[in-house]
């Protein structure tokens, strides 16, 4: 069974993180959420247990992960696919941390997918990784165009990483990693029971 490992932080964009885990266990994908905090929610407290076991989305709604994000419990040993949500507060947090950035390093050097939505397109960038194509929110495509070649296609498949737009390009972008974690039929019965309809991303 594939497995992933969703990352959520406060102001993570609650559809991009929702359709895109949702999304991925109706495929049989094991997926994982977990916590990264910024060092704000951790600093007056001192510990990630004494803060509510919840992330408060872009939106206000919150989200209970699964774990907290521990760099050794998230190694690419572990899991397949590696996904890193938008919103812009969310997206920052995460993409700036750096056990995250050397784990989508090591995601990609192991052969495993990498999966980035809307502002979490950052994480690319922050990373290091080699000029390829890319997109993103057009939020924050100047600080993209120069190091990627930048695309405005929905969803774009760049070997082992996969980039798309914003909450309306989520579930093209969930399908697509369904597609390339369990394949083609794996898709289109996943896609079937959603009604989507004609002629749309399904």
């Amino acid at each position: 069974m594939p497995s992933a490992l969703i990352l959520i932080a406060d102001g993570t964009e609650e559809m991009e993180f929702t359709i895109t885990y949702d999304t991925l266990v109706r495929a049989g994908v094991a997926c994982t959420s977990a916590f990264v905090s910024d060092e704000k929610r951790d600093g007056d407290s001192g510990s990630y247990e004494s803060n509510p076991p919840f992330a408060k989305g872009s939106r206000g709604i919150k989200i209970l992960p699964d774990t907290y994000f521990s760099p050794q419990a998230a190694t690419p040993d572990k899991y397949d696919l590696l996904v890193i949500p938008g919103g812009a507060k969310g997206a920052d947090t995460i993409s700036s941390n750096s056990p995250v950035q050397h784990l989508v390093r090591e995601y990609l050097k192991a052969g495993k997918f990498v999966g980035m939505i809307c502002a979490g397109s950052l994480a690319a960038l922050r990373s290091g990784l080699d000029k390829q194509p890319i997109t993103s929110h057009p939020s924050v495509r100047d600080q993209l165009k120069d190091a990627f070649e930048y695309s405005e296609e929905p969803v774009v498949v760049s070997g082992k990483l996969v980039t798309s737009r914003g909450p309306g390009t989520a579930f093209p972008f969930a399908l697509t990693l369904v597609e390339l974690l369990c394949g083609k039929d794996k898709r289109a019965e996943v896609a079937g029971p959603m009604i989507f309809p004609p002629g749309t991303f399904a």
